[in-house]
Protein backbone atom coordinates (compact mmCIF):
# COMPACT_ATOMS: atom_id res chain seq x y z
CA UNK A 1 0.00 0.00 0.00
CA UNK A 2 1.17 3.74 -1.19
CA UNK A 3 2.25 5.73 2.46
CA UNK A 4 0.27 8.68 0.61
CA UNK A 5 -3.04 6.44 0.84
CA UNK A 6 -4.87 7.93 2.97
CA UNK A 7 -5.75 4.24 4.02
CA UNK A 8 -2.05 3.60 5.24
CA UNK A 9 -2.69 5.63 8.46
CA UNK A 10 -5.46 2.55 9.28
CA UNK A 11 -4.16 -0.25 7.87
CA UNK A 12 -0.59 -0.24 9.38
CA UNK A 13 -0.37 -4.30 8.72
CA UNK A 14 -0.16 -3.97 5.22
CA UNK A 15 3.14 -3.84 3.44
CA UNK A 16 3.95 0.36 3.37
CA UNK A 17 5.61 1.66 0.05
CA UNK A 18 6.99 4.63 -1.44
CA UNK A 19 5.21 4.40 -4.91
CA UNK A 20 8.43 6.48 -6.25
CA UNK A 21 10.62 4.20 -5.41
CA UNK A 22 10.65 1.52 -8.34
CA UNK A 23 13.36 -0.98 -6.21
CA UNK A 24 11.82 -0.30 -2.57
CA UNK A 25 8.36 -1.33 -3.87
CA UNK A 26 10.08 -4.83 -5.89
CA UNK A 27 11.52 -5.25 -2.01
CA UNK A 28 8.88 -4.84 -0.76
CA UNK A 29 6.64 -7.11 -3.34
CA UNK A 30 9.42 -9.98 -2.48
CA UNK A 31 9.34 -9.54 1.17
CA UNK A 32 5.42 -10.08 1.38
CA UNK A 33 4.75 -12.59 -1.20
CA UNK A 34 7.92 -14.57 1.12
CA UNK A 35 6.09 -13.98 4.60
CA UNK A 36 4.73 -17.06 6.45
CA UNK A 37 0.97 -17.82 5.71
CA UNK A 38 0.12 -17.69 9.16
CA UNK A 39 1.82 -14.35 9.35
CA UNK A 40 -0.25 -13.57 5.96
CA UNK A 41 -3.63 -14.56 7.75
CA UNK A 42 -2.93 -12.44 10.86
CA UNK A 43 -2.10 -9.19 9.08
CA UNK A 44 -5.60 -9.94 7.22
CA UNK A 45 -7.67 -10.64 9.79
CA UNK A 46 -6.33 -7.43 11.91
CA UNK A 47 -7.04 -5.06 9.32
CA UNK A 48 -10.55 -7.01 8.40
CA UNK A 49 -11.36 -6.83 11.99
CA UNK A 50 -10.52 -2.71 12.14
CA UNK A 51 -12.35 -2.39 9.23
CA UNK A 52 -15.85 -4.21 10.29
CA UNK A 53 -15.13 -1.66 13.60
CA UNK A 54 -14.60 1.16 12.14
CA UNK A 55 -17.46 0.87 9.12
CA UNK A 56 -18.34 4.40 7.02
CA UNK A 57 -21.21 5.02 9.72
CA UNK A 58 -18.56 5.45 12.40
CA UNK A 59 -15.78 7.37 9.57
CA UNK A 60 -18.76 9.78 8.68
CA UNK A 61 -19.83 9.81 12.11
CA UNK A 62 -16.30 10.81 12.94
CA UNK A 63 -16.27 13.24 10.24
CA UNK A 64 -18.89 15.24 11.12
CA UNK A 65 -17.72 15.59 14.80
CA UNK A 66 -14.89 16.64 13.67
CA UNK A 67 -16.79 19.34 10.90
CA UNK A 68 -18.28 20.60 13.81
CA UNK A 69 -15.11 21.33 15.93
CA UNK A 70 -13.66 23.17 13.23
CA UNK A 71 -16.69 25.42 13.14
CA UNK A 72 -16.49 25.86 16.50
CA UNK A 73 -13.22 26.38 16.82
CA UNK A 74 -13.65 29.00 13.43
CA UNK A 75 -16.24 31.00 15.52
CA UNK A 76 -13.80 30.88 18.51
CA UNK A 77 -10.97 32.32 16.61
CA UNK A 78 -13.02 34.80 15.08
CA UNK A 79 -13.48 36.45 18.34
CA UNK A 80 -9.90 37.00 18.69
CA UNK A 81 -9.35 38.66 15.63
CA UNK A 82 -7.66 41.88 15.98
CA UNK A 83 -10.57 44.38 14.78
CA UNK A 84 -13.04 46.67 16.80
CA UNK A 85 -12.89 46.75 20.46
CA UNK A 86 -9.26 44.88 20.80
CA UNK A 87 -7.74 47.40 18.14
CA UNK A 88 -8.71 50.33 19.35
CA UNK A 89 -7.75 49.07 22.56
CA UNK A 90 -4.52 48.58 21.31
CA UNK A 91 -3.87 51.96 19.49
CA UNK A 92 -4.77 53.40 22.37
CA UNK A 93 -2.17 51.77 24.85
CA UNK A 94 0.25 53.05 22.23
CA UNK A 95 -0.77 56.27 21.83
CA UNK A 96 -0.78 56.93 25.09
CA UNK A 97 2.17 55.07 26.57
CA UNK A 98 6.01 57.08 26.78
CA UNK A 99 7.93 53.63 26.79
CA UNK A 100 7.19 51.19 23.99
CA UNK A 101 8.84 47.77 22.88
CA UNK A 102 7.73 46.28 20.29
CA UNK A 103 9.09 42.22 19.02
CA UNK A 104 8.59 41.37 15.35
CA UNK A 105 9.58 38.11 14.17
CA UNK A 106 10.39 38.27 10.56
CA UNK A 107 9.58 35.57 7.80
CA UNK A 108 5.75 35.12 7.77
CA UNK A 109 5.25 38.33 9.94
CA UNK A 110 6.80 41.10 8.00
CA UNK A 111 7.38 39.26 4.98
CA UNK A 112 5.46 36.56 3.22
CA UNK A 113 7.34 32.81 3.12
CA UNK A 114 9.83 32.87 -0.09
CA UNK A 115 11.39 30.18 -1.36
CA UNK A 116 14.71 31.75 -1.94
CA UNK A 117 16.85 34.26 0.47
CA UNK A 118 16.86 36.68 -2.25
CA UNK A 119 13.30 36.66 -2.35
CA UNK A 120 12.48 37.47 1.60
CA UNK A 121 14.84 40.05 1.42
CA UNK A 122 13.13 43.45 2.68
CA UNK A 123 11.67 45.50 0.20
CA UNK A 124 11.91 49.39 0.28
CA UNK A 125 8.00 49.83 2.33
CA UNK A 126 8.99 47.80 5.16
CA UNK A 127 12.82 49.52 5.39
CA UNK A 128 10.67 52.90 5.50
CA UNK A 129 8.25 51.46 8.28
CA UNK A 130 10.60 49.57 9.98
CA UNK A 131 13.01 53.46 10.33
CA UNK A 132 9.48 55.26 11.21
CA UNK A 133 8.90 52.74 14.10
CA UNK A 134 12.48 52.66 15.10
CA UNK A 135 12.96 56.61 15.12
CA UNK A 136 10.41 57.43 17.17
CA UNK A 137 12.20 58.19 20.56
CA UNK A 138 9.59 55.94 22.46
CA UNK A 139 9.85 53.32 20.68
CA UNK A 140 12.72 50.61 20.81
CA UNK A 141 12.06 47.80 18.10
CA UNK A 142 13.54 44.57 18.06
CA UNK A 143 13.33 41.94 15.29
CA UNK A 144 13.59 38.22 16.10
CA UNK A 145 14.24 35.88 13.04
CA UNK A 146 15.39 32.36 12.34
CA UNK A 147 17.75 33.49 9.92
CA UNK A 148 21.88 33.82 10.91
CA UNK A 149 22.98 36.79 12.01
CA UNK A 150 25.07 37.35 9.27
CA UNK A 151 22.00 37.85 7.26
CA UNK A 152 20.09 40.11 9.34
CA UNK A 153 23.33 42.12 9.28
CA UNK A 154 23.07 42.42 6.04
CA UNK A 155 19.58 43.47 5.73
CA UNK A 156 19.13 45.54 8.98
CA UNK A 157 22.87 47.13 9.90
CA UNK A 158 21.61 50.14 9.50
CA UNK A 159 18.26 50.77 11.19
CA UNK A 160 18.08 52.04 14.70
CA UNK A 161 16.74 48.06 15.50
CA UNK A 162 17.77 45.57 18.15
CA UNK A 163 18.43 41.97 15.90
CA UNK A 164 18.04 38.74 16.95
CA UNK A 165 18.96 36.02 15.06
CA UNK A 166 18.95 31.75 14.98
CA UNK A 167 15.36 32.10 17.00
CA UNK A 168 17.44 33.83 19.80
CA UNK A 169 21.09 31.98 19.81
CA UNK A 170 22.66 35.76 19.02
CA UNK A 171 21.38 38.69 19.65
CA UNK A 172 22.32 42.12 19.21
CA UNK A 173 21.04 45.28 21.05
CA UNK A 174 20.91 48.45 18.98
CA UNK A 175 24.01 50.23 18.79
CA UNK A 176 25.92 47.32 20.41
CA UNK A 177 28.04 43.65 18.52
CA UNK A 178 26.55 40.37 18.32
CA UNK A 179 26.66 37.93 21.30
CA UNK A 180 25.55 34.91 21.86
CA UNK A 181 22.86 34.62 24.11
CA UNK A 182 24.88 31.72 25.99
CA UNK A 183 28.09 29.37 24.87
CA UNK A 184 27.34 27.44 21.63
CA UNK A 185 28.00 23.44 21.95
CA UNK A 186 27.27 21.81 19.21
CA UNK A 187 29.34 18.10 19.74
CA UNK A 188 25.57 16.75 18.91
CA UNK A 189 25.53 18.13 15.11
CA UNK A 190 27.52 14.57 13.59
CA UNK A 191 25.12 12.77 15.28
CA UNK A 192 22.06 14.67 13.65
CA UNK A 193 23.56 16.04 10.40
CA UNK A 194 23.52 12.51 8.53
CA UNK A 195 20.03 11.63 9.79
CA UNK A 196 18.86 14.75 7.89
CA UNK A 197 21.23 14.35 4.94
CA UNK A 198 19.49 11.05 4.24
CA UNK A 199 15.90 12.17 4.72
CA UNK A 200 16.92 15.22 1.82
CA UNK A 201 18.16 12.43 -0.71
CA UNK A 202 14.58 10.50 0.08
CA UNK A 203 12.86 13.58 -0.52
CA UNK A 204 13.74 15.65 -3.87
CA UNK A 205 13.55 19.49 -3.37
CA UNK A 206 14.49 19.28 0.16
CA UNK A 207 17.66 20.29 1.90
CA UNK A 208 20.05 20.56 5.29
CA UNK A 209 21.09 24.00 6.10
CA UNK A 210 23.33 24.48 9.24
CA UNK A 211 23.36 27.59 11.37
CA UNK A 212 25.81 28.12 13.95
CA UNK A 213 23.20 26.50 16.72
CA UNK A 214 21.14 24.52 14.71
CA UNK A 215 20.34 22.14 11.88
CA UNK A 216 17.74 22.89 9.50
CA UNK A 217 15.71 20.14 6.88
CA UNK A 218 13.68 22.21 4.74
CA UNK A 219 11.04 20.93 2.31
CA UNK A 220 9.09 24.09 0.96
CA UNK A 221 10.58 23.09 -2.79
CA UNK A 222 9.45 19.21 -2.29
CA UNK A 223 6.61 17.96 -3.57
CA UNK A 224 3.85 18.39 -1.07
CA UNK A 225 2.35 14.74 -0.03
CA UNK A 226 5.68 13.41 0.09
CA UNK A 227 7.54 15.91 1.82
CA UNK A 228 4.22 15.86 4.81
CA UNK A 229 5.06 12.10 4.93
CA UNK A 230 8.61 12.70 5.20
CA UNK A 231 8.42 15.34 7.28
CA UNK A 232 6.10 13.20 10.00
CA UNK A 233 8.75 10.19 9.55
CA UNK A 234 11.63 13.19 10.32
CA UNK A 235 10.54 14.81 13.57
CA UNK A 236 9.22 11.58 15.27
CA UNK A 237 12.82 10.28 14.76
CA UNK A 238 14.61 13.50 16.11
CA UNK A 239 11.80 13.67 18.79
CA UNK A 240 13.03 9.76 19.41
CA UNK A 241 17.26 11.11 19.31
CA UNK A 242 16.64 14.05 21.83
CA UNK A 243 14.76 12.39 24.54
CA UNK A 244 16.81 13.00 27.42
CA UNK A 245 19.38 15.49 26.00
CA UNK A 246 18.89 19.08 25.97
CA UNK A 247 17.71 19.33 22.29
CA UNK A 248 14.56 20.68 20.79
CA UNK A 249 12.92 19.87 17.73
CA UNK A 250 11.14 22.92 16.24
CA UNK A 251 8.34 22.21 13.08
CA UNK A 252 7.94 25.21 11.42
CA UNK A 253 6.50 26.15 8.00
CA UNK A 254 7.84 23.65 5.85
CA UNK A 255 10.92 23.38 7.96
CA UNK A 256 11.89 20.82 10.95
CA UNK A 257 15.00 22.29 12.87
CA UNK A 258 16.93 20.49 15.78
CA UNK A 259 18.31 22.68 18.11
CA UNK A 260 19.18 23.37 22.10
CA UNK A 261 16.02 23.30 23.87
CA UNK A 262 17.58 26.36 25.80
CA UNK A 263 17.51 28.65 23.51
CA UNK A 264 14.49 29.86 22.31
CA UNK A 265 12.43 33.66 21.92
CA UNK A 266 11.29 33.47 25.46
CA UNK A 267 14.80 33.66 26.52
CA UNK A 268 14.59 36.57 24.16
CA UNK A 269 11.63 38.92 25.74
CA UNK A 270 13.57 37.80 29.38
CA UNK A 271 16.05 39.66 27.67
CA UNK A 272 14.23 43.31 26.96
CA UNK A 273 11.41 43.52 29.06
CA UNK A 274 13.52 44.29 32.44
CA UNK A 275 15.46 46.58 30.95
CA UNK A 276 13.27 49.54 31.84
CA UNK A 277 9.60 49.81 32.47
CA UNK A 278 7.57 49.84 29.82
CA UNK A 279 3.86 51.04 29.43
CA UNK A 280 3.60 49.26 26.02
CA UNK A 281 4.90 46.12 24.70
CA UNK A 282 3.98 44.53 21.28
CA UNK A 283 4.97 40.98 20.32
CA UNK A 284 3.95 39.69 16.96
CA UNK A 285 5.03 36.00 15.35
CA UNK A 286 3.38 33.23 13.05
CA UNK A 287 4.61 30.10 14.52
CA UNK A 288 5.22 27.11 17.07
CA UNK A 289 9.04 29.04 17.64
CA UNK A 290 6.73 32.81 18.90
CA UNK A 291 5.00 31.18 21.30
CA UNK A 292 7.62 30.98 24.03
CA UNK A 293 7.62 34.50 23.24
CA UNK A 294 3.86 34.91 24.03
CA UNK A 295 4.35 33.31 27.13
CA UNK A 296 6.92 35.26 28.80
CA UNK A 297 5.51 38.52 28.27
CA UNK A 298 3.42 40.15 31.10
CA UNK A 299 -0.60 39.86 30.74
CA UNK A 300 -0.56 43.39 29.91
CA UNK A 301 1.27 43.04 26.47
CA UNK A 302 -0.18 42.80 23.29
CA UNK A 303 0.70 39.29 21.29
CA UNK A 304 -0.62 39.03 17.40
CA UNK A 305 -0.04 35.64 15.58
CA UNK A 306 -0.09 35.67 11.86
CA UNK A 307 -2.94 33.02 10.69
CA UNK A 308 -5.53 30.79 12.06
CA UNK A 309 -4.20 28.54 14.91
CA UNK A 310 -4.06 27.36 18.10
CA UNK A 311 -1.81 29.99 19.92
CA UNK A 312 -0.82 31.90 23.32
CA UNK A 313 -1.79 34.85 21.95
CA UNK A 314 -4.28 37.37 22.37
CA UNK A 315 -5.42 38.57 18.93
CA UNK A 316 -4.48 37.00 15.41
CA UNK A 317 -4.43 39.04 11.69
CA UNK A 318 -4.39 36.60 8.35
CA UNK A 319 -1.34 37.83 6.55
CA UNK A 320 2.45 40.34 7.04
CA UNK A 321 -0.03 42.48 4.98
CA UNK A 322 -1.91 43.19 7.76
CA UNK A 323 0.65 42.97 9.90
CA UNK A 324 2.10 45.81 7.97
CA UNK A 325 -0.79 47.86 7.61
CA UNK A 326 -1.43 47.43 11.85
CA UNK A 327 2.12 48.90 12.26
CA UNK A 328 1.22 51.57 9.81
CA UNK A 329 -1.66 52.81 11.71
CA UNK A 330 0.61 52.50 15.04
CA UNK A 331 3.12 55.25 13.13
CA UNK A 332 0.28 57.11 11.96
CA UNK A 333 -0.81 58.05 15.40
CA UNK A 334 2.92 59.53 16.49
CA UNK A 335 3.11 61.36 13.72
CA UNK A 336 -0.45 62.71 14.19
CA UNK A 337 0.10 63.21 17.91
CA UNK A 338 3.77 64.82 16.84
CA UNK A 339 1.58 67.31 14.67
CA UNK A 340 -0.63 68.16 17.54
CA UNK A 341 2.25 68.74 20.01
Amino acid sequence: MSEMAGAAKVLGEATIVNPNDVRGVAEAIKEALSLPDEEKVRRMRAMQSRLQRYDVVRWATDFLDALATVKKAQFQLRTRRLTGEGKTKMINAYSKSSARLILLDYDGTLVPFADTQEEARPDRGLLRLLDALALEPRNEVVIISGRPKEVLEEWFAERAVGLVAEHGAWIKEKGKEWSPIQPLQNGWKKEIRPILELYADRTPGSFVEEKSSSLVWHYRKADPELGSVRAKELSDTLSHFAADTDLGVLEGNKVIEIKNASINKGRVALKWTPKKRWEFILAIGHDTTDEDLFAALPKSGFTVKVGIGASRAAYYLDSPTEIRRLLDELVGHDTHSSGAR
